[in-house]
């Protein structure tokens, strides 16, 4: 059977999209990580959408949640 992905957040940039990348690999979490970044249109889709996107199956999308806030308090505490 195939996995279906969707949308689960909006990455800020792209340290966000490493340190999820990351972590979420860590924890053998199925996910993709999308970047809005087009050179066609110099970086008009992340000015206006966000970096990109972290997209799973849907019973992942609380603990991805926690580990998105976990890791921008971290970065705050710094």
């Amino acid at each position: 059977m195939k996995e279906t992905f969707k949308k689960i957040l909006v990455l800020d940039n792209e340290i966000d999209a490493n340190l999820m990348k990351e972590e979420l690999s860590k924890r053998n979490i199925p996910h993709i990580i999308r970047s809005y970044h087009d050179s066609a249109y110099d970086g008009l889709f992340q000015m206006q959408k966000g970096w990109g996107i972290i997209k799973a199956p849907a019973e992942f999308e609380a603990e991805i949640s926690r580990i998105h806030q976990d890791i921008k308090f971290l970065k705050n505490k710094e």
